[in-house]
This record gives structure tokens, C-alpha cells and sequence, in this order.
């Protein structure tokens, strides 16, 4: 299951984590996060044990949002030692994401 990251816990979930970290900068008013949506509860199942897979919803953690520039969504971030190292703005297939967390394994 993918976890929901918030500024109280970003930091030891995110950028202290020692496996690659999918973000999904999410809203519940977004259509096109609705498709990403189940593609992330999905990949969360996938890398278990391999990468950590979680969401931000952008309406209640609007400082993280901008703290990393999130200006369209969704908005998919991969952190590796606390870095971002990737980047995917828009609906793209699930398989697009994983080779792109597989990248960081």
C-alpha cells in the first residue's frame, strides 16, 4: 500500500530512506491523479522491500508542494539519498514508472 507522506514524517520516510522513494504529489479534486492513483497503490505492492511508494495530497501539504516546486499535478518525484533524481509530470503508463524505479535500485 502506498504510505502518505506529510511534512511530519517527510523527512524520515523520504530523505533519510536507504531505498529509492516514488512520490506522488496528488489532489482529490485532479482527474488525471485519479488515473495515476491506483498505477502508485499498484507499484507500492510491486517494490515492496525494493523501494518505498507513497503520496502527497498537495491541498493538505501545500508547504512540501512547494518546497519542491510542484506546480502541475500529478507530479511523480524519485528520491535517492534524500535527492530528487527523477521527475514525471502527467498520466504515464505503469511500466514508464517502474523502469524508472528500477534505475535507482
Amino acid at each position: 500500500m502506498a504510505l502518505d507522506f506529510t511534512a511530519a514524517n517527510f523527512k524520515e520516510l523520504v530523505l533519510s530512506s536507504d531505498q529509492p522513494v516514488l512520490v506522488d504529489f496528488w489532489a482529490e479534486w485532479c482527474g488525471p491523479c485519479r488515473v495515476v492513483g491506483p498505477i502508485v497503490s499498484e507499484l507500492a505492492i510491486d517494490f515492496e522491500g525494493r523501494a518505498t511508494v507513497g503520496k502527497v495530497n498537495v491541498d493538505s501539504e501545500g508547504e512540501l508542494a512547494s518546497q519542491f516546486g510542484i506546480r502541475n499535478i500529478p507530479t511523480l518525484l524519485i528520491f535517492k539519498d534524500g535527492e530528487v533524481v527523477d521527475k514525471q509530470v502527467g498520466v504515464v503508463p505503469k511500466n514508464i514508472l517502474a523502469s524508472k524505479i528500477e534505475a535507482h535500485i
